[in-house]
């Protein structure tokens, strides 16, 4: 299944723009609850204006909750994004660390989103169990699991972690592209003949097509 999805989706790679691990962290915790695009709109301002943890952990919160207001949530993500700049300057002497004991330690990130920039930022394989990774891991069979770390755990013992990363980006492609939440596009599908949950979307090969998506959603 993993291969004729990596041949559908070759190009999968992470739809968030980014310089280094800081700006990938911090678009990061900017994704939940919005698309990757809308985090993209907003991020040449931040960066523009708070290059680097200090500046961001010095930020004036008004300011800051205005240039993320398109993201949704953003005095919650502001108050997280002030939290883990000062954290990443008090403890980590102003560089993102590279390990998910410690990245987990910041305020407001999670295993998905240390998993994020460990693979992308660090090339340290990692699993992310989105909304996208963990829907397709349940209809696909892999797993039953419904906690993310469970999810997480359960996916990584099928696959060497070489594949992690990458497995998730195809995932993620494929959730956004093909097999959505609500109408999965089962007839466009190329892993269908051994999809378990085939049949739970549009069946018919050209009503199904309709239904794929050629990019991120908007």
């Amino acid at each position: 299944m993993y291969r004729a999805l990596a041949s559908r989706y070759p190009d999968a790679h992470c739809e968030l723009d980014f310089a280094d691990p800081f700006q990938l962290l911090v678009a990061t915790v900017l994704s939940a609850q919005t698309t990757d695009v809308r985090v993209n709109s907003v991020t040449p301002q931040l960066f523009a204006r708070y290059p680097t943890p200090a500046d961001l952990a010095g930020a004036e919160r008004e300011e800051l909750e205005a240039i993320i207001q398109p993201t949704g949530f953003f005095r919650a993500k502001a108050q997280s994004l002030l939290k883990l700049s000062a954290a990443i300057v008090e403890r980590f002497d102003g560089e993102v660390p590279g390990r998910l004991t410690d990245l987990v330690t910041l305020p407001g990130v999670g295993r998905k989103t240390a998993n994020v920039v460990l693979g992308d930022a660090f090339r340290v394989p990692g699993i992310t169990v989105d909304t996208h990774v963990g829907r397709l891991v349940r209809r696909f069979g892999w797993t039953d699991e419904e906690d993310p770390v469970k999810a997480e755990h359960a996916v990584g013992a099928l696959f060497p972690p070489r594949d992690w990363t990458q497995l998730s980006h195809t995932l993620i492609f494929h959730g956004r592209r093909t097999c959505h939440a609500r109408r999965p596009a089962c007839g466009a599908c190329p892993v269908a003949r051994w999809c378990p949950s085939y049949g739970t979307g549009e069946t018919d090969p050209e009503l199904a097509a309709r239904l794929v998506k050629d990019g991120p959603p908007r």
